[in-house]
Parts: C-alpha cells; sequence; structure tokens
C-alpha cells in the first residue's frame, strides 16, 4: 500500500486506541467506540433515521444548486465587466467577514422556520467559496487559448461556454469541493437555530438526553455524508484537470 493510504489508517488507529483507552465502561461524557458502533449500528438500522438523514442530505444539495446557481452567473459578470468587479469586490471581503451563522436568526424573523430557511443559509454558505474560485479560474484562463477563440471568430458567449468555463472548471470545482462540506455544517447548524427534521434535529435531542454515544454516532453519519460529497467532487476536479491537460497547448492554439 501506498503511503497516503497508510498513513490516515495508522493515524486512525492511534486516535481509536487513545479514545478506548481514555473512556472509562461507566463514563456518560465519553463513550466507548464500541459503544458507539452499537448505537451506530442501531440508528442505521431504524428507518426513521434514514427519513431525518435524507433531508439533511436535501437541504445541503439544495444549498449547495442555489449557491452555485447564484455565484457563477456573478463571477462571469465580474470577469466581463470591470465595473461590476470594481463594485462589488469591496463588499465581498466585507461579507465573508459576516458569519453566515449569525444570520440565521434573521431568515427565521424573515422566512420563517422549516426547510426554506435552511436551504437559503446552507446557499450563503456555499456561495463565497464558489463565487471567488470561479472568479480567480476565469481569470488564469491561458490568454493565448482565448485569443485565438476571438481570431476564430467566437462571440464572448461562445469563448464562456467552450473555453473560458471548461478551463475554469478544476478551479470551481475546488471551491465547491469545500463548499459541499460546508453545506452539510450548514444544514445542521440551520435545524439547530431554525428547527427542522433532519439530523441536527436528531442531535437535538440526544443532547437533551445526555445521549453522547448517539450523538457521536450521529456525527459519524454527517461526517459520512460529508466525505462522500467531497470525494465525488474531488473526483470531478482531477477528471476535469486531465482533460485540459489534453487541451492543445498555447503553441499549438496560435
Amino acid at each position: 500500500m501506498k503511503r497516503a493510504a497508510i498513513a490516515p489508517i495508522l493515524l486512525g488507529a492511534l486516535l481509536v486506541a487513545g479514545w478506548a483507552v481514555s473512556a472509562g465502561p461507566g463514563t456518560i461524557l465519553l463513550p466507548t467506540p464500541a459503544q458507539v458502533v452499537v448505537r451506530l449500528v442501531e440508528s442505521l438500522a431504524d428507518l426513521d433515521f434514514w427519513g431525518y438523514v435524507g433531508v439533511t442530505v436535501l437541504e445541503a444539495l439544495g444549498g449547495v444548486v442555489l449557491g452555485v446557481a447564484v455565484a457563477l452567473p456573478l463571477a462571469v459578470l465580474i470577469h466581463w465587466s470591470a465595473w461590476v468587479s470594481a463594485a462589488v469586490n469591496p463588499f465581498l471581503g466585507a461579507t465573508q467577514a459576516i458569519p453566515a451563522i449569525a444570520l440565521a436568526p434573521l431568515l427565521v424573523l424573515w422566512i420563517g422556520y422549516g426547510l426554506v430557511p435552511v436551504i437559503l443559509l446552507c446557499a450563503l454558505i456555499v456561495f463565497f467559496p464558489i463565487l471567488i474560485s470561479a472568479v480567480v479560474g476565469l481569470r488564469h484562463v491561458d490568454a493565448a487559448v482565448v485569443d485565438a477563440g476571438r481570431m476564430d471568430g467566437a462571440t464572448s458567449w461562445q469563448l464562456l461556454v467552450h473555453i473560458e468555463l471548461p478551463m475554469a472548471l478544476p478551479s470551481i470545482l475546488g471551491g465547491l469541493r469545500n463548499g459541499v462540506s460546508l453545506a452539510v455544517t450548514g444544514a445542521i447548524v440551520g435545524e439547530m437555530v431554525m428547527g427542522g427534521n433532519g439530523l441536527g434535529t436528531v442531535l437535538t435531542v440526544q443532547r437533551g438526553n445526555v445521549d453522547t454515544a448517539g450523538m457521536i454516532a450521529t456525527i459519524v453519519v454527517l461526517a459520512a455524508i460529508a466525505s462522500a460529497a467531497y470525494a465525488v467532487v474531488l473526483y470531478a476536479e482531477r477528471t476535469s484537470r486531465i482533460v485540459n491537460s489534453l487541451r492543445p497547448n498555447r503553441s499549438e492554439s496560435s
């Protein structure tokens, strides 16, 4: 096995071993790994639990789709227009300084409780990483390739669709890779603040019951969801980089 595969396995084994040693047999605050595994198996065997998982995934996915739908067009406008870029850039830095979680009480007042405000909160969290990565990716597209396209008579729209966006895709997916993980976090925090029927609600109930083994088991499920989404986007990002590497280089374009 390669070092990249062995190293995390060894670290994980050491962490679990340290956890097992630290957890006493009757400890409430820190259950043993075996107790967490038992609660995890019980949760996964419960059909109602999968309903909570589905709601959380829906909230996170809805936030990602909405965030991308707003961020990409704005990134294109910033890329195309120096005026839009000059107008928006100062506000981007200021708005990133505002914790998106702090907006949750406002969303409750404006929209109410439930699914929609949680999706909006996830979208706000996802929006900025995707916007910034898309702008950076579009600005770093090979100018020689773009100029060659213009010389062939391509319009700005054609350049965007066939050259700029495909070449900026690895950067965009890099922002999305971080965004999908943040969206899961946003869904959980949003449910805890604004209510819902997902895993955030499960964690709230488990916290009230001092069910630490159940809480850790639920967190493990959340980590698995975020890791799976991260891995899917990472695979797409690596594939897009391979495809871009097969494109004609600068000399061939000219």
